[in-house]
């Protein structure tokens, strides 16, 4: 419509609503649409209004003039955005544009309940912010407004007044503030010394930091004075005497506003630490007290945290590199002391002054080394210790050369002595603690290829041992190892180097250790251990999936013929007394099966576009060895590997017919036998990979889940059965490791199976229900909370039933369903609160220490019910939790507290 009315027309409507229409006695919706009018010319007709110069803003300002609604406000408050952005003519009524929109500051609007428009006062808040803070037009007549809002009582007027001053720093110069800044300085020292509010002081801080950068960034002519100069000035003469009084209230407040002034600009940087670090290294030195040392330190790290913001700076232009001998010898004596808090500061400025190019010299370089080295491996709290390898990872990649050169050695030498109290637990602490500090420094490519040597060297070392705590430390290799290929994964040639040389290894040693145990059972031993094997597959996992497709595709052409044809050519130290054979019959070939589990690692972490070797043979034998085998673990372990394949296997022919070749031999195995177990077993995992990729087959293979749910010798393991589908697993069939995982497959499992769960449930045996419910709460404590609210009302009773089957996995699970239950649908939960309290009550004195902490935890969520609901519960509640205030157990006496607590306070005023 705007678009075809004759040029001038547009101005002669708008001047008739100015003159002739009250627009402020108009229903509200007509007066929308005035704004809306004046809208859509101010987009189409801009020169045209422009001619009017400043008699369109003062029709405007007499349109607005005492307008409450806020969906008129929004509009209105754009309208005059618009009019300052697109540089309407102003004219003399700058003080009146400004009058008819501040007299909304600070907003004060509730929407009601069931507000179909959905427009919040934080939509008002920021619409007027924007107006407000659009022109240093109106800094005249908005600053005092703001410093008085600051001055009020109402918490939310303060913040409201400091994020509009921080709002407006960005666009005033020290003309609109030179008037100001002794007032706004005092307001906002006031508030930071005196607040007891996190989000006010928070705010003041905000706002300085916007003030100082402002005043940085103005010109400055020869002869016109330095506000910024003065302002800091002010700000020193207010703070810095604080400073010498670290025991004082007053300390920490002086330094938040000195660190905020300075984070402004490199100028107010310079100005203030110029003046504040000498004073606090003069404080350090003068004070011998530990916790007043750390004070300080910590106050000194906040500056020195700054100056990371500048990046290099001259000598002659920095006060902390002018500094440097003072500074590291303040922060050196602090590694020293006795106290691990001023340890801890002290580890972290040393972080600090590390990442300041430039600033710490060879030999100072060589020292901060060392005190990492004694930190990580003497030093008695593990706190600091663990402390000073996260110091060292974090400089490593800076100073490569030095680390490499200097602390892997160390490490290296004394993960390597031997020493008289060789079985000691010291030495085997001191040992558990190089091997972290080597995982810890590989942050670096260069470092890497130092320390997985010396790593692999004593991982062979251990194996050739016989002592008591070899499986032990064998784990603690493999940590440490895991640790670095999650540290390699981003660096394309880091990775391939930890591939190439930890896999061969790992698969060497472990071939070697079976080969012994099937010819000579006693050595080897730790290296096939069920807790062994499962550290070295994360480490397999994690050097494997980073790979690129073609860099995957060379090392399975070594990895599969290896188990599958004995093939160890490629294997270091292949030089092994029989054949590899772990598919192959026979009892003495049991310790060369578990090895699946390094198989499993390997294959099922590849990417999916890598083609594996005689994959069809592979899963017929994986197929074969879950169901035919004697030892559990090996047993599970190839069906996994089975299963993670068969996810990422591409859908056609040849899945079908592997599939069916499952299925067939799974059947009979469920069906009877000794090794129901193990058949079950492969049908949840075959389950899982199939429920993850949306395959057709799996509701076929979840129905017959569903069937074992009453069988009395299966019933409990497949209810449990119903969590592994549900739950991530770590070591295969998940995201990470590139399965085929669709997106909400929980919630599509949920729909397909939840009813069947329920009519069996019904239908079932007394003996056998327990196994429903169990299933059921798997499901649902997996599920998402906003899917599970909504299919609360029919899902209730049924939990409710479970939390008095006696079988404690299914009170734990629903439990800790029922609890964000609580929080997030609390009307619904309302109407079976008599039965809740007496569940929840009850399992307080369950024999099972997290039964009892979930059922307090649940008691305490209770009190997020209306409190008309709770009253007639209160002092029957009160008396039944204080018996486990007595619980012999911590962890329960501390959720008791809480939950008692929490009761107490229902009904009281203000809650």
């Amino acid at each position: 419509m705007c678009e075809v009315l004759a040029p001038g027309l547009a101005v002669s409507v708008l001047k008739a609503i100015f003159q002739e229409v009250h627009v402020q006695s108009l229903l509200q919706l007509d007066r929308h649409t005035v704004y809306s009018i004046i809208t859509n010319f101010m987009g189409t007709r801009e020169e045209e209004l422009k001619g009017l110069g400043a008699d369109f803003t003062f029709g405007f300002i007499q349109v607005m003039d005492g307008e409450k609604d806020p969906r008129n406000l929004l509009v209105a408050f754009q309208i005059v955005r618009d009019l300052i952005a697109k540089n309407y003519a102003l004219g003399p009524f700058v003080e009146e544009l400004f009058e008819v929109t501040s007299c909304y500051f600070p907003i004060d609007f509730t929407p009601p309940p069931n507000d179909p428009h959905g427009i919040q006062r934080e939509d008002l808040i920021l619409s007027l912010r924007a107006v407000l803070a659009s022109t240093p037009q109106f800094a005249e007549f908005l600053l005092p407004l703001l410093i008085e809002k600051m001055d009020s009582d109402l918490q939310s007027a303060k913040l409201d007044a400091l994020q509009t001053l921080t709002a407006c720093c960005a666009i005033y110069g020290q003309k609109e503030l030179q008037e100001f800044l002794p007032s706004l300085w005092s307001s906002l020292r006031r508030e930071v010394f005196q607040t007891a509010s996190e989000k006010v002081e928070a705010e003041c801080l905000a706002a300085l930091h916007a003030l100082s950068a402002c005043l940085s960034r103005s010109v400055l002519s020869s002869d016109a004075e330095d506000l910024l100069d003065s302002f800091l000035s002010s700000i020193l003469q207010d703070c810095r005497h604080h400073l010498c009084e670290p025991d004082m209230k007053l300390v920490w407040p002086s330094a938040k506003l000195l660190q905020a002034a300075a984070g402004a600009s490199l100028r107010s940087y310079h100005r203030l630490t110029h003046s504040v670090l000498p004073l606090l290294l003069e404080q350090y030195n003068k004070h011998s007290q530990s916790s007043q040392r750390r004070t300080i330190l910590e106050m000194l790290l906040g500056f020195l945290e700054l100056q990371q913001k500048w990046g290099h700076v001259e000598e002659d232009e920095s006060a902390v590199l002018s500094l440097r001998a003072p500074v590291c010898s303040v922060v050196f004596s602090a590694l020293t002391d006795p106290s691990v808090q001023l340890q801890l500061v002290g580890i972290r400025a040393l972080t600090v002054l590390g990442s300041l190019q430039g600033f710490l010299s060879p030999s100072d370089l060589e020292l901060v080394v060392d005190h990492l080295i004694r930190l990580t491996l003497h030093e008695e709290d593990s706190q600091s210790s663990e402390a000073a390898m996260e110091a060292a990872g974090s400089l490593a990649p800076i100073y490569p050369k030095v680390f490499s050169g200097r602390m892997v050695p160390r490490l290296g030498e004394e993960l390597q002595s031997e020493r008289e109290e060789e079985r000691s637990r010291d030495l085997r602490s001191l040992r558990q603690r190089c091997l972290q500090a080597l995982a810890a420094v590989s942050t670096h490519a260069s470092i890497v290829r130092e320390t997985v040597p010396v790593l692999l060297q004593h991982l062979r070392k251990v194996q050739k041992g016989s002592e008591a705590g070899s499986a032990q430390e064998v784990i603690s290799v493999c940590q440490s190892l895991h640790r670095v290929a999650l540290q390699c994964q981003q660096d394309a040639e880091g990775c391939w180097y930890f591939h190439q040389a930890v896999v061969p290894c790992l698969l060497a040693m472990a071939v070697q250790a079976a080969m012994q145990e099937s010819t000579q059972p006693l050595l080897g031993k730790a290296l096939l251990e069920e807790d062994v094997l499962a550290a070295m597959v994360p480490v397999i996992s994690a050097a494997t999936t980073h790979l690129s497709p073609e860099l995957a595709a060379q090392s399975v052409a070594h990895v599969v013929p290896l188990f599958l044809d004995g093939e160890v050519s490629f294997l270091p130290q292949n030089s092994f007394p029989c054949s590899f054979q772990p598919f192959a019959e026979g009892e003495c070939l049991e310790a060369q099966r578990r090895l699946a589990a390094l198989l499993m690692a390997f294959v099922c972490s590849l990417p999916r576009d890598v083609a594996i070797p005689q994959q069809e043979r592979l899963l017929r034998e994986l197929l074969a060895l879950s169901c035919s085998c004697n030892c559990p673990f090996t047993a599970t372990t190839a069906a996994k590997c089975f299963a993670g394949l068969l996810n990422k296997h591409p859908a056609g022919q040849q899945l079908d017919e592997i599939l069916q070749l499952a299925v067939n031999r799974m059947e009979p195995g469920l069906a009877e036998g000794p090794r129901r177990e193990q058949a079950l077993t492969l049908l949840l995992w075959v389950t899982k990979a199939l429920v993850l990729r949306y395959h057709p087959l799996s509701s076929q293979l979840t129905d017959k889940l569903l069937g074992l749910l009453g069988d009395v010798e299966l019933g409990p393991a497949a209810a449990d059965g119903f969590s592994l589908l549900m739950a991530e697993s770590p070591d295969v069939l998940h995201k990470g490791c590139h399965a085929d995982v669709r997106i909400m497959f929980r919630q599509r499992f949920f729909t397909d199976n939840v009813p069947k769960l329920v009519q069996g449930f019904h239908g079932a045996g007394p003996d056998v229900k327990a196994n429903y419910l169990k299933g059921l709460s798997h499901v649902l404590n997996h599920l998402p909370k906003p899917v599970l609210v909504t299919e609360l009302p029919t899902l209730l009773s049924l939990l409710l039933e479970a939390l008095s089957c006696s079988d404690r996995v299914v009170q734990l699970s629903t439990l800790s369903c029922l609890q964000p239950l609580l929080l997030e649908a609390p009307q619904i939960m309302s109407l079976h609160v008599d039965t809740l309290v007496t569940k929840f009550l009850s399992l307080t004195s369950s024999p099972a220490m997290a039964v009892r902490i979930a059922a307090l935890r649940c008691a305490h969520a209770l009190t997020s019910l209306p409190t008309v609901v709770l009253l007639p519960y209160k002092a029957r509640v009160i008396r039944a939790l204080a018996k486990p205030l007595d619980d012999k157990k911590r962890l329960v006496r501390k959720e008791a507290v809480a939950a008692r607590g929490e009761w107490f306070l229902v009904g009281s005023p203000g809650r």
